[in-house]
């Protein structure tokens, strides 16, 4: 049996927990905000009544995803003894959603997109987690999951098309770890254009990530930068085990990393170290060591269980977990956001 990490009842209850102590706490707060006029100087709250807690709008965002998910595999229900199971938690983020995603609310984030100088708000990522966000609200089949997947539609139909505008005219990707990474967005994008069937935006997707991505080959992996949560070349290998067929991609992968066999290069199997967690920049490595361990774990599933690289894939998963599951917790700088990769390294 593997002693391989994974998403338990209780650690479940924890993630959701952090979840549910940040996404309505509004101070810190580090705005992504143009002033187009003195009336624009406003509170979190006020500028976005769903998503203003969390530090950013971004965090918010996952973390909504992140309490989402989890209500949805773990709902409160009773056993056959009348006694509760399910998540303790699923009554709070039921309240919280009741609260928040209602069609008012989100009307006020979709009308601060549209103000002058705010096109490029939260591109990519913010726009990515909105439409993963959508995308597991879509997948829960009770009477209130879908009065809160309508609440949110409008928001996931402005980045949807801010995507389609965007994609046409975007030459080059974007490779750097952090916020910015093209290959992470596309990811996320991809996910909500197939949950919901939206084909327009999946075929922009695809053929965006062909074309950035095809030809690229024997990835030198030059990470992790200082403040990396992304993976560069993993990322970019995942993106595209999303967007290839099984054999297209196996393909692909020999020539973009072709010795992964031999665990070269070596930098993708060695966890980066953090060497404080106060600091929200460098705080960001542990952030890299799960999202590596959510793509090594993705990428395994391609290769068969005799092949000597999904040992080698799952292991360097498990040690990037071993090195960074324990510090979800226990500052903010990282406790705003960190729930959400490990949740994304456990599914």
């Amino acid at each position: 049996m593997s002693s391989s990490p994974s998403l338990t009842p209780d650690f479940a209850s924890k993630l959701a927990r952090l979840a549910l102590a940040h996404v309505t706490r509004e101070y810190p707060n580090k705005l992504d905000h143009v002033l187009n006029k003195r009336g624009d100087l406003k509170a979190p709250r006020e500028l976005h009544p769903v998503f203003f807690g969390s530090f950013d709008w971004h965090s918010c965002v996952h973390g909504y995803w992140l309490l989402a998910t989890l209500l949805r595999l773990f709902p409160k229900g009773e056993d056959g003894h009348g006694k509760r199971d399910g998540m303790a938690e699923a009554d709070e983020i039921e309240a919280l959603f009741d609260s928040q995603l209602t069609v008012g609310k989100v009307k006020s984030e979709v009308k601060y997109l549209a103000q002058p100088l705010r096109a490029t708000f939260e591109r990519p990522y913010g726009w990515a987690w909105l439409l993963m966000f959508a995308a597991e609200l879509d997948r829960h089949d009770t009477q209130k999951g879908k009065r809160w997947s309508d609440a949110v539609s409008p928001l996931a139909d402005a980045f949807t098309e801010r995507f389609l505008t965007f994609l046409p005219k975007a030459t080059y990707p974007t490779r750097v770890g952090t916020h910015f990474n093209s290959a992470f967005a596309i990811t996320l994008a991809l996910e909500y254009a197939e949950v919901v069937g939206d084909g327009t935006l999946r075929k922009a997707l695809v053929k965006t990530a062909r074309t950035w991505y095809l030809a690229d080959s024997d990835c030198q992996a030059w990470e992790p930068g200082g403040d990396d949560f992304l993976s560069s070349a993993l990322m970019e290998a995942e993106c595209m085990r999303r967007v290839l067929s099984a054999s297209d991609f196996s393909s692909w992968l020999d020539r973009f990393l072709p010795r992964l066999a031999v665990r070269e290069p070596t930098t993708l199997f060695t966890p980066a170290v953090v060497s404080d967690r106060s600091d929200g920049k460098i705080a960001h490595l542990d952030g890299l060591n799960l999202s590596r361990a959510w793509c090594w774990r993705s990428i395994a599933t391609t290769w068969s269980t005799s092949d000597a690289r999904r040992g080698i894939a799952l292991e360097a998963a498990d040690t990037h977990l071993a090195a960074s599951l324990p510090h979800v917790a226990g500052d903010y700088m990282g406790e705003h956001w960190l729930a959400t990769f490990a949740l994304l390294a456990l599914l």
